[in-house]
């Protein structure tokens, strides 16, 4: 993946987050409250966008925290 595409990801996750009315920081909060054995802080899950390491698995969970889902459909 080039960083054209990273950038395009990032920005349309973070875009989603927004328009949602939720904030990186809240959605750490969240993350962290369904899963307190992990540290989630607003800089990793940016670093992780910027870097394009995101996991799929917490993308789906920021996604469900918005009120989002993620679906599959055939182009």
């Amino acid at each position: 993946m080039n960083n054209k595409e990273v950038n395009n990801i990032r920005n349309e996750i973070k875009s989603y987050i927004a328009a949602s009315g939720w904030t990186l920081t809240d959605v750490a909060d969240e993350m962290n409250k369904k899963n307190p054995d992990v540290n989630v802080t607003p800089q990793n899950i940016s670093n992780k966008l910027t870097r394009g390491t995101i996991k799929y698995k917490e993308v789906k969970e920021i996604a469900d925290i918005i009120g989002f889902e993620i679906k599959w459909t055939r182009k």
